[in-house]
């Protein structure tokens, strides 16, 4: 794997996992649970990384009643219960400004002071997006008007290998820059594997004008065969030799966990190297991988030391 030169150098002649200051900041997403199973892995998932005190915990959210009201008491939970700031998610789809406006200060009224504002993915696989006839059009149209309501933080996407719409990497940057003026705070990534990624995509954002932070998603891989199904919708690369470490370890659980830990610990300690102190983690409602990748980064429970 090709490195800039400074994550070189920065790496050089030092033990990949030596000690870290702990000077990092974490976040992590969460999806609303659809059974009581479910929402139990869910609350065991939020209890093992609140001590690593996280600056917020996102909760997704789809088109649809259903998934708004569980994305909703998920979120309230969270607030009530763990004590941490929770940012829910909140899209274009299928909802006219008014159910946004409506969403949004219920929000509010239960102490959420941070959105993450996404277009939204089409409601069928292959679809295309339709803007609703009373609703917002893109995601910066979203941003704009959620700063109308209320004073939110607020955080948007950016994608690193280029949104599968896109007509080109410049017309996808141009979008996110169009985001951020509306006034969004950050852009969190869609997941990658290839640090480089990060860096190359870093610097045209600087060349462009766009000096928001932009934290890295990264998404520690459980299930090999879920994240190839990730990866193809969001048109995120997983590179030849990272697909051959997980090959015959399908019926191996342990050893795929601790393969994929290495992984993704390897790549966080290289993004680290290379200048980023905040680090997003999609989860997928489950702790131990997060948990570990954090702990190699710096990290520690609250009140430990690092």
């Amino acid at each position: 794997m090709t490195q800039t030169p400074s994550v070189a150098s920065a790496l050089a002649g030092v033990p990949l996992f030596a000690d870290l200051p702990g000077d990092v900041s974490v976040s992590f997403e969460f999806f609303p649970p659809k059974s009581e199973k479910m929402e139990a892995q869910l609350w065991d998932a939020v209890e093992k990384l609140a001590p690593l005190n996280p600056s917020f915990v996102s909760v997704t959210y789809g088109a649809g009643g259903s998934t708004r009201e569980r994305t909703h008491a998920t979120v309230e939970r969270i607030i009530r219960e763990a004590h941490l700031p929770a940012a829910a998610h909140l899209t274009c789809v299928e909802a006219s400004k008014a159910e946004i406006r409506a969403v949004a200060e219920q929000y509010w009224e239960a102490g959420v002071r941070h959105i993450v504002a996404l277009r939204g993915d089409p409601t069928t696989e292959g679809g295309t997006f339709v803007p609703h006839p009373d609703g917002y059009a893109s995601a910066a149209e979203l941003v704009a008007g959620l700063k109308e309501i209320a004073p939110f933080e607020i955080s948007v996407a950016a994608y690193p290998e280029t949104h599968p719409e896109a007509t080109c990497p410049q017309a996808d940057i141009d979008n996110l820059k169009r985001k951020i003026d509306a006034g969004a705070d950050r852009a969190i990534t869609q997941f990658f594997f290839r640090p480089e990624c990060f860096f190359e995509f870093r610097d045209k954002l600087a060349t462009a004008g766009i000096d928001a932070p932009i934290v890295p998603g990264i998404l520690p891989v459980s299930n090999v065969a879920q994240t190839r199904k990730f990866a193809a919708m969001c048109g995120s690369i997983i590179p030849d030799w990272m697909d051959r470490l997980f090959e015959g370890l399908d019926e191996r659980p342990a050893a795929r966990k601790l393969v994929a830990a290495t992984i993704a610990a390897e790549f966080c300690r290289t993004l680290y190297a290379g200048g980023v102190r905040d680090f997003h983690f999609y989860t997928l409602n489950r702790a131990d991988l997060s948990y570990a990748i954090c702990h190699l980064l710096g990290v520690r429970p609250i009140g430990e030391k690092a």
